[in-house]
């Protein structure tokens, strides 16, 4: 069969009326092609079985220093269409919405009334400009039976260590899905040596400044493919605010009511740039990002915030403290519930920090007060409760590398049972190129007989998850210092249905 996402990423990159179809949409004008208004692109995310979000921005000027993109404050009518083929000849919903300039002129439609399981294109229209064009997929019924299911995820993509050589491939793939595990942005104002320096050029504090580096990183035609390729599941970790912050903590000793504002400017240009549901739109700090979803018979998707909720990182002595936590009562309240109830054949854990224990080893930075490490009796209690459910299995980011782990009932003890499994994945740049492995790896792997696999290239990991086994392939490319380049399979791991833990294949 064709592949849709290969062809979408070429009209990501062309653009233009012709290479978009000629349908019109009610009541706007016929398109001139230019497509100066979406100059950030199209997303979809958070697919249900019968509904998914849209997502674009109108900016004009994108990393205008005001953050309002080029816009004027007044509202601008957003048409939107969906349709079950590519030229837009059987349009099955349609709409107009407001672009808000409270709201940066984004846009999130929560378009309902879908068909399950099923791939629909969709494109936005403002004026006399058409977008590119979107590839989204609805999920399948909870409890429906399915076959497989593809997913890829992804974290840490800074923009000026490196090009998203990595994305530019993903998006040629044929996924249901993909999950981001947070820092989406980096808060700081570094330049790099390849010419994709911060802007603005410090760091980011305020709305405004917040908005221009979300833009900036947008602006990125290889991202762009794969959120016009996918829908996406997205959730934060700490650099879309800033380093380390932990609940009203600051690591830069911000007065937490200053912290506060800081974090509901972040949040709101979050939300601003990403396919999120309105139950997402943040309530100035607050912000509910922690949520399930379900595909079929085969998946079970909860979300977790590590970030929010957590107790202020501590030193060595104070970390088995049972009072500390990582999720906070009423979020490790709500996972406990949804792994306790009726599952999917697989329960996946999305979070952000490294879950495994890391023991010291010579030569290796492995103790790291930002990983659930910091937080031992929390992440005991978590572990027993995966203990006791169905195929547990967590995917984590934040780490700059690849590695793959068996957690264990006791990580003291190594001959104990595995009771799930953790796949870690690399950054898409952060960290420039990166290397197959140090001697500190080794030395890692030798204190840690949990981890299975160290690398510290860069990448994603592709999954493909089956009714009697899950799949994980993980994928580098050779650099992120240039644009373009060759990416191959480095190490593949299956995790057996009813059987913690991975092995090679």
């Amino acid at each position: 069969m064709p592949d849709p996402a290969s062809t979408i990423r070429r009209r990501v990159l062309l653009g233009g009326a012709a290479a978009l179809g000629v349908a019109a949409l009610t009541g706007v004008a016929t398109p001139t092609g230019r497509r100066e208004l979406f100059t950030l692109g199209v997303a979809s995310g958070d697919p249900l079985p019968d509904a998914v979000v849209l997502w674009t921005r109108l900016a004009p000027d994108p990393l205008a220093p005001d953050g309002l993109g080029g816009m004027a404050a007044a509202p601008v009518p957003v048409g939107w269409q969906v349709a079950a083929d590519e030229s837009f000849s059987q349009v099955v919903r349609s709409g107009t919405t407001v672009a808000q300039g409270e709201q940066a002129h984004s846009v999130h439609v929560e378009v309902a009334g879908l068909r399950p399981g099923s791939e629909y294109f969709y494109r936005f229209r403002a004026g006399n400009e058409l977008s590119p064009v979107g590839r989204t997929k609805t999920a399948p019924p909870p409890g429906a039976r399915l076959d497989r299911f593809a997913f890829a995820f992804a974290s840490c993509q800074h923009y000026a260590d490196g090009f998203y050589n990595a994305y530019a491939h993903l998006a040629r793939q044929d996924f249901d899905l993909v999950v981001f595990l947070g820092d989406y942005i980096y808060e700081g104002g570094s330049q790099g040596s390849i010419g994709r320096g911060h802007r603005p050029a410090r760091d980011v504090r305020t709305l405004a400044d917040y908005r221009v580096r979300f833009a900036q990183y947008k602006t990125d035609t290889d991202l762009q493919a794969a959120h016009a390729a996918f829908p996406w599941v997205a959730v934060f970790d700490d650099h879309e605010v800033e380093n380390n912050w932990a609940g009203d903590h600051s690591e830069s000793g911000i007065p937490p009511a200053q912290f506060r504002e800081r974090r509901a400017h972040a949040f709101q240009a979050y939300y601003e740039h990403l396919p999120l549901r309105a139950a997402q739109r943040p309530a100035g700090p607050a912000m509910t990002i922690h949520r399930r979803l379900t595909f079929g018979d085969l998946v079970d998707l909860h979300v977790l915030d590590t970030r929010q909720h957590r107790s202020v990182q501590v030193p060595d002595a104070q970390r088995d403290d049972p009072g500390r936590t990582m999720l906070g009562a009423a979020q490790k309240a709500w996972l406990f519930r949804n792994l306790s109830g009726p599952t999917a054949r697989w329960n996946v854990l999305a979070q952000q920090v490294f879950f495994s224990q890391l023991n010291p080893a010579s030569g290796a930075q492995t103790r790291s007060d930002d990983a659930w490490d910091d937080y031992e009796a929390e992440r005991d209690e978590v572990r027993d409760h995966l203990a006791r459910t169905r195929n547990p299995v967590i995917i984590t980011g934040d780490a700059h590398a690849n590695f793959v782990s068996d957690v264990k009932a006791d990580f003291a003890v190594p001959a104990s049972a595995t009771v799930a499994t953790e796949l870690i994945g690399t950054s898409i740049t952060s960290e420039g190129d990166g290397v197959d492995h140090t001697p500190g790896d080794l030395a890692q792997l030798r204190a840690n007989p949990h981890l299975r696999f160290v690398n510290r290239q860069r990448g994603y990991v592709a999954n493909l998850v089956a009714p009697g086994e899950w799949a994980a392939t993980y994928r580098v490319v050779e650099r992120v210092s240039r644009p373009g380049s060759p990416v191959h399979d480095r190490a593949g791991f299956v995790v057996a249905d009813a059987r913690p833990g991975a092995r090679f294949r």
